[in-house]
């Protein structure tokens, strides 16, 4: 009886050795799936994205054309062909003018967005990192600009510096790594007090590989996502700057500008100038719904982290 009970218990053994033998050595990874909402708002961005490199080779007319013979024209069938969407204040092509325009708008928020996100992070997990008067003098100049109204500092530089569109890209730049460096150093001083950060300074990991193989890869995701709410916010700082009459200067087009100047054609009941606003919006409205989207399927916990 003792040695068959000693060969159960040793059998038993054995088999709770493979059991945990057929575990993986990491839990599996999630896939991540968004929704139709969120499915469909990726095309919507995708397309739009699209219209940014192909948009003038496909638009019906130059965006500086003046082929209608009145302004405020419907949508008609001319000597040149049809206006698809009607005619501007001056007889332009409005369906052209917004093709061109998303490359004016789109192309200059993105890149004053990655340019903010380049800043900010850099300066946000250097402060996390080293502390100290570092941090403390980073964070107090990063404080003041944030006091000042953001609409207010981007006329205040326009009007001194001219608006061209590399001063409209360094000037959204800089207001919005502000925002960029709050949530990265947040999220950087997070994770420096994590245990598997104390792991990797206790067998002599160097600073900087602890910034590339922990914290990046830990706040990649919160970051990427705060980046469609960022670019949402340049899309619209941009576009007000335009409607002031400070952004992208005529003959140029721009979806803000666009709208400023046909408003008067509400009046004789032209689209001319709800066209860009629906292409502002739809743009908008598309980034806002894919980061809610990647944020319920986290638990709402990456909406916690925005700044």
């Amino acid at each position: 009886m003792t040695e068959q009970t000693a060969s159960k218990s040793e059998a038993e053994v054995i088999a709770d050795l493979d059991a945990f033998a057929e575990l993986p050595d990491a839990p599996p990874k999630r896939k991540f799936r968004l929704t139709w909402v969120g499915y469909t708002s990726c095309a919507v961005v995708v397309f739009w994205l699209a219209i940014c490199f192909i948009g003038p080779s496909i638009a019906p007319f130059h965006e500086m054309d003046m082929d209608g013979d009145d302004s405020f024209l419907d949508a008609y069938s001319g000597e040149y062909g049809s206006f698809h969407l009607g005619t501007d204040y001056l007889g332009r092509d409005t369906l052209s003018r917004v093709l061109y325009g998303a490359r004016n708008t789109i192309g200059i928020s993105l890149a004053a967005t990655l340019i903010a996100y380049l800043i900010g992070i850099t300066l946000g997990i250097l402060a996390a990192v080293k502390g100290g008067w570092i941090d403390m003098g980073i964070s107090r100049v990063n404080d003041a600009i944030l006091a000042l109204p953001t609409i207010m500092l981007g006329l205040i530089v326009i009007a001194a510096l001219g608006s061209s569109i590399p001063i409209l890209i360094g000037t959204a730049a800089v207001i919005y790594a502000t925002s960029v460096f709050r949530i990265s150093r947040a999220l950087g001083q997070d994770i420096m007090v994590q245990d598997y950060v104390e792991v990797a300074h206790t067998r002599g990991e160097g600073i900087w590989w602890i910034i590339r193989a922990e914290v990046l890869p830990n706040a990649a995701m919160p970051l990427a996502t705060d980046f469609g709410l960022r670019l949402v916010f340049v899309v619209l700082f941009i576009s007000s700057l335009s409607f002031l009459g400070l952004g992208v200067q005529p003959p140029a087009s721009d979806w803000g500008s666009m709208v400023r100047d046909n408003l008067q054609g509400l009046t004789y009941g032209s689209w001319a100038a709800i066209w860009p606003a629906l292409a502002i919006a739809s743009f908008t409205i598309a980034i806002n719904l894919i980061v809610d989207d990647i944020s319920a399927k986290s638990g709402g916990s990456l909406a916690k982290k925005m700044v």
